[in-house]
C-alpha cells in the first residue's frame, strides 16, 4: 500500500520560509517516475486548492497563480521525497498542507489541480503564517 507523510509544517511569521517534505513508500513507488505527485492546501470553510505540481519523475512544474515565484515544488527521486519550499510567506498561505499523487495521465498539465485527478493523500501538515 503507497503512503505519503507530510512533514515540515510550523509556525512563522509573515515574511518567512518553510520547506514542507512528503516521503513515500509502498510496492508503487519501485517505479516512482510514472507518478504525479502535487500540494494541495485547505484552510478552514475554504475549498482544498492545488498549489503547485511536477509530472513524472521531476519534470514539467505546475503552480496556482498565488504561489508562483514564491513557492517552488521538486523532487529527490532517489529518497522518493516531494518537496515544496515556501518563501515570503503570507498570512492567506495560512492552511493544511497536504502532499498527493497518481499516475500521470498525458493530459496531466489540464488536471494537476483537481482534487480528484489523486487518489492517494497525505495526512496533512499544519501551516500558519502570522501577520
Amino acid at each position: 500500500q503507497v503512503q505519503l507523510v507530510e512533514s515540515g509544517g510550523a509556525s512563522v511569521q509573515a515574511g518567512g520560509s518553510l520547506r514542507l517534505s512528503c516521503a513515500a513508500s509502498g510496492n508503487p513507488y519501485r517505479t516512482y517516475s510514472n507518478y504525479c505527485m502535487a500540494w494541495f492546501r485547505q484552510a478552514p470553510g475554504k475549498e482544498r486548492e492545488g498549489v503547485a505540481a511536477v509530472y513524472a519523475g521531476g519534470g514539467t512544474t505546475y503552480y496556482a497563480d498565488s504561489v508562483k515565484d514564491r513557492f517552488t515544488v521538486s523532487q529527490d527521486a532517489a529518497k522518493k521525497t516531494l518537496y515544496l519550499q515556501m518563501n515570503s510567506l503570507k498570512p492567506e498561505d495560512t492552511a493544511m498542507y497536504y502532499c498527493a499523487t497518481s499516475r500521470c495521465r498525458l493530459d496531466y498539465g489540464e488536471h494537476w489541480d483537481d482534487r480528484y485527478e489523486y487518489n492517494i493523500w497525505g495526512q496533512g501538515t499544519q501551516v500558519t503564517v502570522s501577520s
